[in-house]
């Protein structure tokens, strides 16, 4: 459903891009609107052998306006990016601002208490380790008869 949900909200900023306004998400399971978040920021969603790792693109948000949640099974990162303080005419304003949230649902068992993460060059990196049970595991044939 997480990558639905970031769908409607792509196209959506797509269309908000290119007319001026966004569609409505009357009837749809996730509305941006409706929660109060502007926006889903960019991420990209890796598993590896021992662990998920989570990069999401924060272009210029500090690390204390970054909250990130991990219960059970579920990750949601969310914040605010607030507008910046200019002078002068603002003739075009491209850059996102407002609340954004992204959360994805890990499709194995983990373990909270090794999870970490880092903020580096405007990429938030988390790491999930996966619980042991979880974990793939070789077995190996042993000779028969």
């Amino acid at each position: 459903m997480a990558e639905f949900d970031d769908l409607v909200s792509r196209v959506g900023s797509l269309l908000e891009s290119t007319l001026g306004t966004a569609p409505a998400t009357r009837g749809m399971a996730w509305s941006p609107a409706a929660t109060g978040v502007a926006f889903a920021p960019l991420a990209d969603f890796c598993e590896t052998d021992d662990a998920y790792l989570i990069e999401v693109d924060l272009p210029g948000v500090r690390r204390e306006d970054i909250d990130i949640e991990l219960s059970d099974r579920e990750l949601i990162i969310s914040g605010e990016i607030g507008e910046r303080e200019r002078t002068g005419t603002m003739r075009q304003a491209m850059r996102r601002t407002g609340r954004f949230e992204y959360r994805a649902l890990l499709p194995g068992e983990v373990n909270t208490e090794g999870t970490d993460a880092t903020l580096r060059e405007g990429v938030l990196t988390i790491k999930v380790p996966k619980a042991e049970t979880a974990k793939p595991r070789r077995i190996e044939i042993t000779a028969g008869e």
